[in-house]
């Protein structure tokens, strides 16, 4: 039962009251036996209900008994004349959603609401019968659902568009066949019919993107006057923009005129979606910029909190990629600093912070403190990222602002706002080395009081890492050891492997470290006797080990170089044997793609593979098949496997593509092959494949298809020898042949007597990208170093005119075929300059990590530094070679 409202007194007017407070499942259910009484209490059916209804959205689950038994009691409220009852009736019906062989008891109830003279009935029976109807159903109501559409009551119109956007997902056939009925709507004078209609309208075309564009088109001529339909109809005139700009080589953009145009709209929600929607154009220039910045300037000053929050926040995301065109705005964004609203207060300071400049920080910084303890921990993250931006663009200024984040980091807060905290000293530290030894500092009294147990473990990890390298590494052993006495075992291992690398790297701290590992040994944790009994054989602490053995200390010690998923998938497939599981066999491709056996739904033949959902990756796949082939057993390892290349245009009679498969001194192409004409079967199906301009390389083998069935795919083999371990490239022609089988419809069989046929397919290259793994690694300033200076060649190149350096660090990354690094292939828009990181492993197991700096030093004109690294400087000047060439 609910518990009757109680008067408040005055020392409990903080307290809250529920009217659902104790109300059980039992007890509703008995309750509702009032819905069969001959005379109907209104009021109490409706209260009933409205229990009913709250036990369903808090999770409560009803058996199938007890689901059924409440919907047909429900059904005989429709005898009921009262307006209020008959609504919550129909809320009742949506939100059991009864089976199928229950919706005809109320289907006849529903349709004759549909057609009542009261439009409340109608709007909420059409939303009902639309909720629980099925496609049979659909059909015979779908007369009355288009003349819902076109009605003249905007509550019954809009009804029906909505239940039409629902059913789209699940009878679009059916919906689609309403496309006169929306385009009519769309012309009503009801904001939110119109709203609705163009909204609906759009799903129905959203797959014909020139159908889109016609629509916006002619819909920004000026048919439009609900504020939100236009709101909607500038979001997808933003889309029109988009597609047109990615496949127009000018870089015009049509119909931003429109846009330009909607900043002098009367609503504000208009201009604030059109200066949002100008904002984040692609590429965007200042010329489009001022206007839409000059109207959000004007509602900094607004009276509305919603108008000075939206304005605000879409000029803090502006400010991170044109800091230059907001700073006409600072003089309004400061007086919001002190705004009441601290949603507002907190993104007009970190605005300040990306546009400031270095003479304003401290005052900021002052600023930002006094209202620190005030927001949510969600804005705290946007200003602690703000703030590293700021130290990253002034880092003369890093000890004010790391003081900062040191102070907010011992104040209360939650993980992801500590998190943000740790990531920006982490990234401070690695960017600024003035800012090592205080940001180390930091972190060491971070973790004397830290309870959230990955930070502990994560600041551990780096201390290890970065601890070593500093002028007295011996002051942060009393941190770490502190965590071994006094937190929990994960903390406390990862602790021991902190120690152990202080003991690796340096000599002097050996003995110290040796005498607080083996207090370690009697720990009560398993795992923590375990690393340390590790730690101190590998470290020799009886004698027995003069020096560390270099691999040994790699594999503790480095960074891991392989993706843990493959690294598991290997740990499952490997067999107990004499021989030990071997780590460098490990595939090293970043992402594993998914390969489809059997049919696939498209024309092109799928890759020959594994189950999508299996941990297998493709390297594995291809190589198991591989080395099933007597022809290729003998080539070795192999060593990368390249995307699909397609050899032929969608939609042809014969599909094909190509997976280049790279081994030390061969190469071997499988080609994939679909035959996609029902009448035919194709036998000794091969590839003739001319390597006259590919002089390196010689064919060795092929391996004929036998028969390739109608959309059933099949692969057949061509492998060359090329010189060993070197990045032998050209160019290879490629020529299916067959012979052609009739097959007959009726029966299935195939002709005995077929015809030989051949079919041309696209040119097929091998270029050096080929020979080059794409392999990230977790800190590329660690591995940069580690690799040392041995092997390096730096040099400088022009690339000529470009339209972007986006476009010249892609074209880059491209040719090298490497990995990028920590988020650098992403270049700021209008960016003058921009630093590209890569990784990979060169064919023979060599890594190579190379650095991109890139500069526009004239119109358009892109120079580039590269400077590689390598474990091999014969790989270091191939590197250069393949820029050079590229």
């Amino acid at each position: 039962m609910a518990q009757p409202l109680v008067k408040k007194d005055d020392d409990q007017e903080d307290e809250e009251y529920s009217p659902f407070l104790g109300i059980e499942k039992g007890a509703v259910l008995q309750e509702a036996r009032v819905f069969n009484d001959p005379q109907l209490d209104a009021r109490r059916c409706s209260q009933v209900i409205t229990k009913l209804l709250y036990l369903l959205n808090q999770g409560e689950t009803f058996t199938k008994i007890e689901a059924t038994e409440v919907f047909f009691a429900v059904t005989k409220l429709f005898q009921s004349k009262d307006t209020g009852l008959r609504r919550m009736v129909y809320l009742m019906i949506k939100e059991i959603s009864p089976s199928a062989d229950e919706v005809i008891i109320v289907t006849s109830s529903l349709m004759k609401d549909m057609n009542s003279k009261t439009d409340m009935y109608r709007a909420n029976a059409i939303r009902v019968l639309c909720r629980i109807t099925d496609g049979t159903l659909l059909t015979q109501i779908e007369r009355y659902l288009k003349q819902a559409i076109v009605d003249k009551n905007p509550v019954v119109a809009s009804a029906a568009l909505v239940s039409g956007i629902h059913l789209l997902q699940t009878n679009p056939e059916i919906v689609k066949r309403w496309t006169n009925e929306v385009q009519e709507a769309i012309q009503s004078r009801a904001a939110l019919v119109q709203f609705h209609a163009l909204a609906l309208l759009h799903q129905i075309r959203q797959s014909d993107r020139l159908a889109v564009s016609k629509l916006v088109t002619s819909l920004t001529k000026g048919s439009v006057r609900s504020p939100l339909a236009q709101c909607l109809l500038i979001r997808y005139t933003s889309q029109v923009i988009r597609d047109s700009s990615m496949n127009s080589q000018t870089g015009e953009r049509p119909l931003s005129d429109y846009l330009e145009a909607c900043l002098r709209h009367k609503a504000d929600m208009v201009i604030v979606e059109a200066a949002r929607a100008i904002t984040e154009f692609s590429g965007v220039t200042s010329r489009e910029l001022t206007p839409a910045i000059t109207v959000l300037q004007l509602f900094l000053s607004s009276s509305k909190p919603v108008l000075r929050f939206a304005a605000v926040r879409t000029l803090n995301k502006v400010a991170m990629t044109h800091p230059l065109a907001v700073t006409n705005c600072n003089i309004d964004m400061e007086s919001l600093i002190s705004d009441q609203n601290r949603s507002i207060a907190t993104l007009a300071i970190t605005t300040l912070l990306k546009t400031g400049n270095e003479s304003s920080v401290d005052r900021l910084m002052k600023q930002i403190s006094n209202f620190m303890s005030d927001i949510a921990d969600e804005f705290k993250i946007v200003v602690v990222d703000a703030i590293r931006s700021l130290c990253l663009k002034f880092p003369l200024k890093h000890r004010s602002l790391m003081n900062f984040l040191s102070n907010i980091l011992r104040e209360e807060g939650g993980f992801e706002y500590k998190k943000a905290i740790i990531d920006s000293i982490v990234i401070l530290i690695r960017d600024i080395p003035e800012a090592k030894e205080t940001g180390l500092f930091q972190l060491c009294e971070f973790i004397e009081d830290c309870e959230f147990t990955y930070l502990s473990t994560q600041v551990l990890h780096f201390l290890g890492n970065e601890g070593p390298k500093t002028s007295d590494p011996s002051k942060y052993i009393r941190y770490i050891y502190n965590r071994v006495i006094l937190e929990n075992a994960t903390v406390r291992a990862a602790a021991v492997s902190t120690l152990a690398k202080f003991g690796s790297m340096v000599e002097s701290l050996k003995p110290r470290i040796f005498v607080l590992l083996r207090r370690c040994l009697f720990d009560s944790d398993d795992e923590v006797r375990d690393r340390a009994t590790l730690y101190l054989n590998t470290l020799g602490w009886d004698g027995s080990v003069s020096e560390i053995d270099k691999g040994v200390k790699e594999f503790l010690f480095g960074a891991l170089d392989v993706p843990l998923v493959n690294l598991e998938a290997s740990l499952r497939s490997y067999e107990p044997s004499e021989e030990p599981f071997n780590l460098s066999a490990v595939p090293k491709e970043v992402k594993s793609q998914p390969l489809t056996e059997k049919k696939a739904p498209s024309k092109k033949p799928p890759t020959f593979g594994v189950s999508a959902n299996g941990p297998t990756s493709p390297v594995d796949a291809y190589e198991k098949l591989l080395s099933s082939i007597p022809e290729f057993s003998s080539f070795g390892q192999l060593f990368k496997s390249s995307a699909p290349v397609e050899l032929t245009e969608a939609e042809t009679e014969y599909a094909v593509n190509v997976v280049k498969h790279i081994f030390s001194g061969h190469i071997v192409f499988q080609y994939n092959c679909t035959n996609t004409i029902p009448e035919q079967l194709l036998e000794n199906v091969v590839v003739i494949v001319d390597a006259s301009e590919a002089e390196e390389f010689a064919e060795v083998t092929s391996k004929p298809l036998r028969t390739l069935p109608y959309d059933s795919p099949g692969q057949t083999f061509v492998a060359f020898k090329k010189p060993d371990g070197l990045p032998a490239t050209g160019r290879f022609s490629n020529l299916l042949k067959f012979i052609v089988k009739e097959v007959d419809p009726a029966t299935g069989e195939a002709e005995e007597e077929g015809v030989e046929d051949e079919y041309q397919l696209e040119d097929l290259e091998v270029v050096a990208a080929d020979y080059i793994l794409r392999v990230s690694v977790l800190n590329f300033k660690n591995a940069w170093e580690s690799m040392g200076p041995d092997c390096e060649r730096i040099d400088e190149y022009g690339l000529g005119v470009r339209e972007s350096l986006a476009e010249a660090v892609t074209a880059v990354i491209n040719i090298l075929g490497m990995q990028p690094c920590e988020g650098t292939d992403v270049v700021p828009n209008n960016a003058r300059s921009h630093t590209c990181l890569l990784s990979g492993v060169f064919i023979g197991n060599v890594k190579v990590l190379v650095r991109l700096s890139f500069g526009i030093d004239g119109p358009k004109q892109v120079a580039m530094k590269l400077a590689v690294r390598s474990e091999d400087e014969a790989i270091s000047d191939a590197i250069h070679e393949i820029v050079a060439n590229g």
